[in-house]
């Protein structure tokens, strides 16, 4: 064997044995000058109709960027089914609120100018900007064609059930008030891959797989249902060439369009795993820009989401929904959930750079399909174990912010704020662990040289509460410490030893600092 045969045999080896150190090295995590990168998703389902949610953004951005917030994940900026569609059900990805459409200007965000300034606002205050994307299905189709499809089981899409027959598809979007302008692009019927109506029939709880032109579920996707490509709506083909040059065409003109600085990237689960990860980076090239970006890959499955990340070259970041779930049983547990667990199969407790946390969502909140709401008495301590740790990249819900007044949720502000303040300024510098209790657990940030009082310890309990001793640092003995959060009147004073023993009342969270 020859020198060459012989570097390229150990190379082998290497990448076998230490594949993770071949990963991109884009992290989850986003520091913008020296302060903690926190996300906040800037809306929630039930927003009213009222076309100025732009607005009031653009009024807020000062605000939100006092609070500690550097980026805001805007929702699906385009023209939906109708004037009240919150953007998932996609219409035309190019109209931001430009064309008479759908019978409205305006989306129920407001318009294309309104969002403009909106993300002006946000830029002036050193706020980044997330831009929603939306290509797995499309809705509200402007007529039918006749295509010949198979009904398939919708427990198992791979399962035909019925012989081939000619049904009528709501697959024609000719968007005839944009035209052409961004893009002349038409979508017909072989630009996707199924339905879930026959206009000729209006027979319900039918998926129907297209036939002809080579026409197949997309594959990788998620084996739940035995192949979930089929979501809603008219089903995108991203095998179809075509498709794929268009949607890379839409990334780059919404990206340049808005000036974006990232993308939240829906239901990737039901699209082509491949199809993502080029698109991502077709879109980077083009631009010039990193443009972070994740993915939400809902479900429950530590597994299933490694093996998205991996079959996407780890490019791009995901949401932590096991960590949701886990944060909502604990909720509702009655005081009953081993705290030492609450990291346990969750995404930042095994790859933290590519972690986004969050509490709750657009689609966990109450009424929603995927309703999984965490309780209001846990939700202060949710947000201090997402905000105040050195792993994985917050993300803020404008539910729990602000509200959600459609079913009675109240805004938790003055509970989140505390939080907020103490990841800007405090949570900094080497962490320490203390899970090791069923009902009481807590952290400790050692603090840096940037930011001169920085340091602090969280602790938290779902049962009685109580104390625990904690290192901060040998260089805090001396100090006295306060509980942020309002929850504890009484101080902490540092040994010479850097050690505090820190209280925290029962169902609650405290966040010690430096008083």
């Amino acid at each position: 064997m020859n020198r060459k045969n012989i570097f390229l045999s150990i190379s082998l080896v290497f990448l076998l044995i230490f594949p993770l150190l071949s990963l991109p090295t884009e992290k989850a995590v986003a520091h913008h000058n020296g302060t903690n990168g926190t996300m906040m998703q800037y809306f929630e389902w039930h927003l009213p109709n009222d076309g100025n949610h732009w607005n009031r953004l653009s009024n807020d951005a000062s605000n939100l960027r006092n609070k500690g917030i550097t980026a805001v994940w805007i929702p699906p900026a385009w023209k939906g089914t109708s004037q009240n569609d919150v953007g998932y059900g996609a219409y035309d990805l190019y109209d931001l609120g430009e064309f008479n459409q759908k019978g409205t200007i305006r989306t129920k965000y407001g318009t294309r100018e309104q969002l403009q300034n909106a993300v002006n606002s946000l830029k002036r205050n050193g706020v980044q900007v997330y831009g929603d994307v939306v290509m797995n299905h499309k809705g509200g189709a402007d007529g039918t064609e006749q295509v010949r499809a198979v009904e398939v089981n919708p427990r198992n899409r791979n399962q035909e059930v019925s012989g081939e027959y000619t049904i009528e598809a709501w697959t024609k979007f000719d968007f005839p008030g944009r035209g052409n302008t961004h893009s002349n692009f038409k979508w017909r019927w072989y630009h996707f891959d199924g339905v879930d109506w026959d206009a000729s029939r209006q027979l319900q709880n039918r998926i129907y797989k297209f036939r002809g032109d080579g026409k197949a579920w997309d594959w990788e996707v998620d084996t739940e249902n035995g192949n979930y490509d089929y979501l809603m709506y008219a089903d995108v083909d991203m095998d179809h060439p075509d498709v794929v040059n268009e949607l890379r065409n839409w990334g780059v003109w919404y990206a340049s369009t808005l000036n974006l600085d990232g993308f939240r990237v829906d239901a990737v689960k039901h699209i082509k795993y491949s199809f993502t990860r080029d698109w991502l980076t077709h879109v980077r090239n083009t631009t010039g820009k990193q443009m972070f970006a994740v993915a939400e890959f809902w479900k429950d499955d530590l597994g299933a989401i490694e093996n998205y990340l991996n079959k996407t070259n780890w490019n791009h970041s995901v949401f932590d929904v096991p960590l949701h779930y886990n944060l909502y049983n604990a909720s509702n547990s009655g005081g009953g959930y081993d705290m030492k667990q609450i990291f346990n199969g969750t995404v930042v407790q095994k790859h933290p750079m590519h972690a986004v946390t969050f509490v709750d969502n657009h689609d966990s909140q109450p009424g929603e399909a995927l309703e999984s709401f965490v309780a209001e008495w846990f939700k202060p301590l949710a947000y201090a174990l997402t905000l105040t740790r050195e792993q994985g990249y917050p993300s803020v819900f404008y539910g729990d912010y602000y509200g959600i007044p459609s079913h009675n949720v109240p805004a938790m502000n003055s509970k989140i704020d505390p939080i907020l303040e103490a990841r800007q300024k405090y949570a900094y510098g080497r962490q320490h662990d203390y899970l090791d209790h069923h009902d009481i657990i807590g952290w400790t940030r050692e603090g840096n040289t940037t930011h001169t009082e920085s340091g602090l310890a969280t602790i938290m309990s779902d049962g009685p509460g109580g104390n625990k001793w904690m290192y901060v640092g040998r260089n805090k003995a001396g100090q006295v410490w306060r509980d942020i959060t309002g929850n504890r009147s009484d101080t902490v004073t540092i040994n010479g030893d850097g050690w505090g023993n820190f209280f925290v009342n029962g169902g609650s969270v405290s966040i010690w600092v430096k008083q």
